[in-house]
């Protein structure tokens, strides 16, 4: 097929264009001689005048209306132009030939639309039981008319029209399809059917025959569908093909950027289209909507006040002059504006959606919702008012249903993280944590266009007690370049993760995120509190291994030059290693496990000193456990020696016992020594005199 399409000669393909614009033409199809005639300006280089052209050019003028209802369809046709649709049909209403008789039906159902905005005095609502009625009776008569096989293509087009109108779609959506068979070169049956089309398979699924007009078709239902990519392949194709001049073709790929949130892009291809065509109005309601998202409130003033000299009556005109007011905050105004745009249009979609946002900036949740479902009655492929409505639900703490809202929301735009992390807000607080982490790791995984999926993950994390995978998270939020844009989630995520590494012992981590919060004023007093706690515990460390390696005699200038007045710092029982210095002592191995029972074993009886000493075993000293009190707490008990229990001892050691002298309890100090005489002469070594001195400290 696509072969096919790029091997249709640019000449031919823009006879049918001309043909079309004076079919379309004869019978007040107005939007589909636009569109055409625009089409047909694109292909400006092609030339196909000749005599031939110009001679058949009037005859096709003619076809299709019998010479003696000439008269009729003239002044009939006059009187549609200038929207008399009552006369208009009269007038012709005996016709027989194929243009006068569609030109009496399609005026017919004209009067009928025209009476119904007229007659209409509350924009909500769009159907009522009146319009449903008229609507009834022209169905009656086009479907007399199709089960006699007297409407052609373009009778098929307004049946179709007819029976969307009443919400028989799928029978629309049949009718629609033999039309465009029938006539391939009418637009408007292709835009009639697009929101017909729900999926992707159903559109491949449709059989319009072999004519080029269909590539069109596709990258139009693409653009709807919010299939990007493909819409802009498509473009790009038909471009290539020859149709880059076309207006219509640069005008879908500005929406389709805009579709895709590039909106510097979008904004570049309508200043190209406001340059090639400074007075068209056409789709500038999408480029003030992207010029109210990059806030340049100068050059929406200066579009509004374009627009007005244009066309002050125009949808267009009131929706831009609507976003004008919006982004100045006056949403009464804007209200105004987009309401008067529904008088003029009562299904343009943008005013409905526009107007549910400016009655939610007012707090006025059931105007907004209301607003949001007539967008959807327009419209059900609109995401925008889908997740309005989800959005005024989570509002109203309705969950439920806003959770359905954002659902059909996800399903119309299955890759924008945005519907998943709102379907993930509703989750989390429906408690439903684990749909929520699903949602939350999609929406990273697709492209988190708000940068805020794996913040929320993070956070959740942190709530169900994973703070391994909390921390991950929160470490790949934070070196984000879009999370500093919410300095306060981007601070609590480095005020986790210094508590996190500070838990964990990893102090250089901890601090490097610790500094970073110091720049926050909320958190600047939590982080200088944790970077203290983070030093006193490395001072901590460190004094505990000089304690050791100096024979565990820890002075009081060292403690005081290593913390601060104001933080406690608790240290933990340190239990010395064997001492070389003592590995040759006869003294017994303490059989206690109670602090100061190493003391206890050094004054045994000298009985039981000297049987230790007839044995040829050499016991060594257990490693001592001394424990270093928080608050300067007395020693115990078993810790205090007497001085009687010191010189009644006859083991050859001289022992040294101080306390601080900051201490409550101040120990006298006793020294006693005694010769012990021994078999062998290597044990004179085992008889030198040891000193070991034991502190008991207290850190304010």
């Amino acid at each position: 097929m696509e072969d096919d399409f790029f091997n249709v000669p640019l000449q031919e393909a823009k006879r049918e264009l001309r043909q079309g614009i004076v079919e379309c033409q004869k019978r007040g199809l107005v939007y589909s001689v636009k569109w055409l005639a625009e089409m047909c300006h694109g292909l400006a280089d092609v030339d196909i005048d000749g005599e031939d052209e110009k001679n058949s050019f009037g005859i096709k003028m003619l076809e299709g209306i019998a010479p003696k209802e000439y008269d009729n369809y003239f002044l009939a046709k006059s009187y549609f132009d200038v929207r008399e649709y009552d006369r208009a049909a009269h007038l012709v209403r005996n016709a027989t030939s194929p243009v006068p008789r569609f030109l009496h039906l399609y005026a017919t159902y004209m009067a009928v639309e025209k009476r119904r905005l007229d007659s209409t005095t509350d924009q909500s609502n769009l159907n009522d039981s009146g319009h449903f009625k008229d609507l009834g009776e022209i169905l009656v008569t086009l479907r007399a008319e199709h089960s006699r096989n007297k409407l052609d293509g373009y009778g098929m087009y307004l049946y179709g029209v007819v029976l969307k109108a009443l919400n028989l779609n799928q029978a629309a959506q049949q009718i629609f399809v033999q039309s465009i068979r029938l006539v391939p070169m009418l637009w408007s049956s292709y835009v009639e059917l697009a929101p017909l089309i729900e999926e992707k398979e159903k559109l491949q699924a449709l059989n319009f025959g072999g004519h080029w007009m269909k590539r069109f078709f596709i990258a139009h239902v693409y653009i709807e569908m919010y299939l990007i990519d493909e819409g802009l392949k498509a473009y790009e194709d038909l471009q290539a093909a020859g149709f880059r001049d076309c207006v219509y073709v640069t005008s879908q790929m500005a929406l389709a950027y805009h579709n895709k949130r590039d909106v510097d892009k979008a904004i570049e291809i309508f200043q190209v289209l406001q340059e090639a065509d400074p007075y068209r109005l056409d789709n500038v309601d999408t480029y003030s909507n992207l010029l109210f998202v990059k806030e340049l409130k100068t050059e929406m003033a200066e579009l509004a006040h374009k627009a007005v000299g244009i066309n002050k009556y125009r949808p267009e005109t009131c929706c831009v002059i609507g976003n004008y007011y919006s982004i100045r905050s006056d949403h009464q105004m804007a209200i105004m504006y987009f309401q008067r745009a529904l008088k003029l249009n009562p299904k343009y979609l943008a005013a409905w959606t526009l107007m549910g946002h400016e009655f939610m900036e007012l707090k006025n949740t059931n105007a907004a919702i209301q607003s949001y479902r007539k967008a959807v009655e327009v419209n059900k492929r609109d995401y925008r008012a889908w997740y309005g409505l989800g959005q005024a639900y989570e509002i109203l703490k309705m969950h439920y249903y806003s959770l359905y809202y954002f659902k059909i929301a996800h399903q119309l735009r299955p890759y924008d993280s945005r519907m998943l992390v709102a379907l993930g807000e509703t989750y989390e607080k429906l408690d439903k944590c684990q749909n929520a982490i699903k949602c939350y790791s999609k929406a990273c995984d697709v492209g988190d266009i708000e940068g805020i999926a794996m913040y929320k993950m993070a956070n959740l994390h942190e709530k169900l007690g994973d703070y391994d995978l909390a921390a991950n998270c929160y470490a790949t939020y934070c070196d984000d370049e879009r999370a500093a844009t919410d300095k306060q989630s981007l601070y609590h995520g480095y005020m986790t993760l210094a508590n996190f590494y500070e838990n964990k012992g990893e102090y250089d981590r901890a601090s490097y995120y610790a500094y970073k919060c110091l720049e926050s004023d909320d958190r600047k007093s939590e982080a200088k509190s944790l970077l203290k706690t983070i030093e006193n515990k490395r001072t901590g460390k460190i004094i505990a291994v000089r304690g050791v390696s100096t024979g565990c005699s820890l002075s009081k200038a060292n403690v005081d030059t290593s913390s601060d007045d104001d933080m406690d710092m608790e240290l933990s029982d340190y239990k010395f290693p064997s001492l070389d210095y003592l590995g040759k002592s006869r003294i017994l191995p303490a059989t206690g496990n109670e602090p100061g029972s190493s003391f206890k074993s050094a004054h045994r009886t000298a009985a039981n000193v000297s049987e230790a000493a007839s044995t040829s075993t050499r016991a060594t000293l257990e490693p001592l456990s001394v424990t270093i009190a928080r608050r300067r707490a007395p020693l115990t008990d078993d810790m205090s020696l007497s001085e009687s229990e010191l010189t009644n001892t006859s083991i050859p050691t001289t022992y040294t016992i101080s306390t601080n002298t900051n201490s409550r309890h101040n120990l006298p100090t006793t020294t006693t020594a005694a010769n012990a005489s021994s078999a062998n002469p290597a044990d004179d070594e085992d008889e030198d005199t040891h000193s070991m001195e034991i502190s008991s400290i207290s850190i304010d």
